[in-house]
């Protein structure tokens, strides 16, 4: 069996063979393309786009031949050279099936309609679907902060409103690519009702995803966790919801002043230089004045850029996880939480009651509602035996929705079934 993937961003192993620092995102995927490659009988392929690149880029892995190929812009997806690209590839590997991960880039609407074009076989995952996201972007944001421009906004001419624009006509290719695709691949009642909206015709395939590593490695001890740190692993546009958290956070301190809060990233609102202070987004500047009116300064710390095994860490020192967004489909930082179990409180948004059960494994609130969200923290505070109780709950699901093996079993079922189709 010949696999092509086609992902948005490159493995580490593609990396370093570039001689460049890899990424720490989409971990997960390196986990699953393992696991498969361990397979007797399959060979993977791996193609991602790349910038600053003109032509496509061949790099031999231990096991699996990797393909970069030109960045896709907007404007540039029926061009005859990106379709050229893209059917060299095809050329080049001849595979049995082509699995596109992700439908918000340009180049899964280009590959699709090569695949289509030549008669390969192809499935279409779902990871996010900015079609839908850009409707929840603002996230209850005021509408002075939703029109206001920071001067990087203007210069770039990039402000909130502008940004969901960009995400709503990214949707209009993810849309043309779901409706073009026979076979889906998802894992949320949310993913499975919107693609059904879309492309009614579409056969719908069901596959948890397979996490990082270190994730499966480690416990969660609330002894040795530090009391009454909080822990969230996004927080630099409006749909991460860090300003809810921000709101939460003014109760809390009320009950629990040593309250602190945790930001995976670099520190959003760093002001060392004039430079930092131009290269505010409007959404920082409001991150900024929150802070400022709840007197936050001293009980919110961001962690810069994590690696796996950092990230691990950071989970594991945490009282609680938070998975505040205003819309998600299956957030792999609270799949990682749970596999940790570490207790959660996460917005009953998009595909998230599927993961997390309320009451059973965390608790779940309404995204818009950060006084349930800080009365959820408290209670996880107060009551050591219930954090316990969600920690043992939680890890239990995790492994059973991120089992490595089954997933990696169910996936193969998948390709096999859509080849012989």
């Amino acid at each position: 069996m010949k696999i092509l993937w086609v992902i948005n961003i490159p493995l580490p192993e593609a990396s370093l063979l570039l001689n460049e620092k890899p990424s720490p995102f989409g971990g997960w995927l390196i986990n699953t393309s393992r696991f498969l490659t361990e397979q007797v009988g399959l060979e993977l392929n791996i193609a991602f786009p790349k910038e600053n690149i003109n032509t496509i880029v061949e790099l031999n892995g231990e096991k699996i031949k990797y393909f970069a190929f030109p960045k896709i812009k907007s404007n540039e997806i029926h061009s005859l050279n990106t379709m050229t690209n893209l059917k060299s590839i095809l050329d080049e590997v001849g595979p049995d099936l082509v699995h596109i991960f992700g439908t918000e880039f340009e180049h899964t609407l280009t590959m699709i309609n090569e695949c289509n074009k030549k008669g390969t076989k192809f499935v279409l995952s779902i990871q996010g679907l900015v079609s839908v996201i850009a409707k929840h972007y603002m996230a209850n944001l005021p509408m002075n902060i939703q029109k206001r421009y920071t001067f990087r906004d203007f210069i770039q001419q990039d402000n909130l409103i502008q940004q969901q624009k960009k995400f709503a006509k990214r949707g209009l290719a993810e849309v043309q690519a779901i409706e073009k695709a026979k076979h889906i691949i998802g894992r949320t009642t949310w993913d499975q009702a919107c693609i059904s909206q879309i492309n009614p015709e579409a056969y719908y395939h069901f596959c948890n995803e397979t996490l990082r590593e270190e994730f499966y490695k480690h416990e969660w001890s609330i002894e040795t966790c530090d009391r009454h740190t909080i822990f969230v692993s996004q927080g630099s546009y409006p749909i991460k919801g860090l300003h809810y958290i921000l709101e939460a956070m003014s109760l809390l301190l009320k009950k629990f002043p040593d309250t602190l809060l945790y930001v995976a990233g670099p520190n959003i609102l760093k002001s060392d230089s004039i430079k930092d202070m131009l290269k505010r987004t409007s959404y920082t500047k409001y991150i900024e004045e929150l802070v400022g009116k709840y007197d936050l300064k001293n009980n919110i710390r961001f962690t810069g850029p994590l690696d796996e095994k950092k990230m691990c860490e950071r989970y594991l020192k945490s009282h609680v996880f938070v998975c505040p967004s205003s819309i998600e489909n299956s957030p792999n930082s609270l799949g990682e939480a749970m596999l940790l179990g570490v207790p959660s409180v996460a917005s009953y948004a998009g595909g998230i009651p599927d993961i997390l059960n309320d009451k059973e494994d965390g608790l779940l609130y309404q995204h818009d509602a950060p006084y349930m969200l800080a009365h959820y923290i408290c209670e996880l505070f107060e009551n050591e035996d219930l954090a316990l109780k969600f920690s043992n709950n939680a890890r239990k699901r995790a492994f059973e929705i991120h089992d490595r093996y089954e997933n990696t079993k169910e996936l193969i079922e998948i390709y096999n079934e859509i080849i012989t189709y």
